[in-house]
């Protein structure tokens, strides 16, 4: 194929430099401003003579934990779907997440917690750090298959900025609830990843068409995927929020949420599928779509009823979206949505936010008591009315969608250079490009394969 040595060669150097030169970067940078907080310092912790027991780590680490699973291994094998891309959705998932923590690190600190020139991290900025992670990981979905290490590590870099950004104007200018991120992770990720597969396009994919499908045996790995993400979900929704009443709360609504959006899923999808059969497609997806729904207003006074209408919901609208709405959005909007992000994070993400507008806008002193001042302060101090508030965070969600469709846009454009490495046409959603698969890395493995039976995600 004319132009593969010099394809290969700049794929040997592309994806070394940038990982070099962002860890070096990043290390840098670490050294410079990044010191522990007070209650990971030695001699600032000691110094207070406190109780161990009463240090931070121990209610926030098991948070922490679930939320890591669901980053590496959750979002990870939810991708594996596609039979000839395995190593490079668990693997690229891996990458991308290694560094979003990282500089995620950074800038949340420079835009939230900056103290005396320094940023001082603990359990908690950990966890901001892997939500930022994941938002990155919603995006990759969209166009999973069509882009190259190097390409994905730059949106990396300029997607993590604009997730701090938005996440600052909303949490702290703003003064928007959104703990479980359905606009700030969910809504964001999706419609970033969307634009940027949009800008992306390729015309000519059908070339690889017939590996954008799954077998038995991926769909399988893929649902461990969703069991940990599923399993997990209360504790990524509660992990930010205040101890004790709040976090329980947000716990016991994303549990009862899962749990109806996965009855419709089951419902949804045998109504819709052939012959009444259910979809993997389906439920991979869609019965996660719960968690999503209550992210911004798992906190609140939802009630449990509310929880599950809103799970029920949720898992209608998401497998609908991949029955019917999926195959619009690429023959009408050019969108080549890999994942099927839309179905599962973005309107998902636009149906929480709203919730949330509406749960918000329902808040009382009497509902609340005293428990008003950690869920809604601005309210609690008379700064704002419970209708005002509800108004901030329907713009929250225009802030949002504003950042992803303007950010997904002008990053999309730079990762359409020339000189980044892409696959072509023919090899996307194909592993033997980025890596040596056993027995199949062999200069003659690299031809394009075998046309085969499509099963499309739609």
């Amino acid at each position: 194929m004319p132009g593969t040595p010099r394809r290969a060669a700049g794929r040997r150097l592309q994806l070394p430099l940038l990982c070099l030169i962002f860890q070096g970067a990043t290390a840098i940078l670490f050294a410079i401003f990044v010191r522990y907080n007070r209650e990971t310092d030695a001699a600032l912790w000691h110094g207070g003579n406190h109780s161990s027991a009463n240090n931070e780590f121990y209610f926030r680490y098991p948070s922490f934990q679930d939320v890591h699973a669901m980053v590496f291994v959750g979002f990870g094998f939810l991708m594996v779907f596609l039979h000839r891309y395995g190593f490079s959705s668990v693997g690229f998932t891996f990458l991308l997440a290694a560094f979003a923590l990282q500089w995620s690190t950074l800038v949340q600190g420079f835009l939230h917690s900056s103290h005396s020139s320094h940023i001082h991290v603990g359990v908690q900025s950990m966890v901001n750090a892997d939500f930022c992670a994941g938002a990155l990981l919603i995006s990759l979905g969209a166009i999973l298959g069509k882009t190259g290490p190097a390409q994905l590590l730059l949106m990396a870099l300029l997607e993590v900025v604009l997730f701090g950004a938005n996440e600052f104007v909303l949490l702290h200018l703003l003064g928007v609830r959104d703990a479980g991120g359905s606009m700030t992770i969910h809504a964001f990720g999706a419609y970033f990843g969307l634009v940027l597969s949009r800008v992306l396009y390729r015309p000519r994919l059908e070339k690889s068409k017939h590996r954008q499908s799954s077998t038995y045996h991926s769909d399988l790995f893929a649902m461990i995927g969703t069991i940990f993400l599923w399993i997990f979900w209360p504790s990524f929704n509660s992990a930010p929020t205040s101890l004790g009443d709040t976090q329980h709360r947000t716990a016991l609504n994303t549990y009862y949420s899962l749990a109806a959006s996965t009855l419709s899923t089951f419902a949804l999808s045998a109504l819709v599928g052939g012959g009444g059969r259910l979809n993997m497609v389906h439920i991979q997806n869609a019965a996660l779509a719960g968690g999503v729904v209550v992210g911004t207003s798992g906190e609140m006074m939802l009630t449990p009823f509310g929880a599950l209408a809103a799970g029920f919901l949720a898992g209608t609208v998401s497998t609908l979206g991949y029955k019917f709405f999926t195959p619009i959005l690429e023959s009408k909007f050019k969108v080549q949505d890999t994942c099927g992000v839309h179905n599962l994070h973005g309107m998902p993400g636009i149906l929480g936010a709203l919730l949330g507008v509406l749960v918000t806008a329902l808040a009382t002193h009497e509902a609340y008591g005293d428990g008003l001042q950690n869920i809604f302060p601005l309210i609690a101090e008379g700064q704002r009315s419970a209708r005002s508030q509800a108004i901030y965070q329907l713009f929250g969600l225009f802030v949002t969608l504003a950042f992803a469709f303007v950010g997904g846009s002008l990053v999309g454009l730079l990762l359409r250079l020339p000189f980044l490495d892409s696959p072509p046409d023919s090899q996307c959603y194909e592993d033997q490009i980025y890596w040596e698969v056993p027995g199949e890395h062999s200069d003659e493995a690299q031809a394009p394969l075998s046309m085969e039976e499509p099963d499309t995600r739609a």
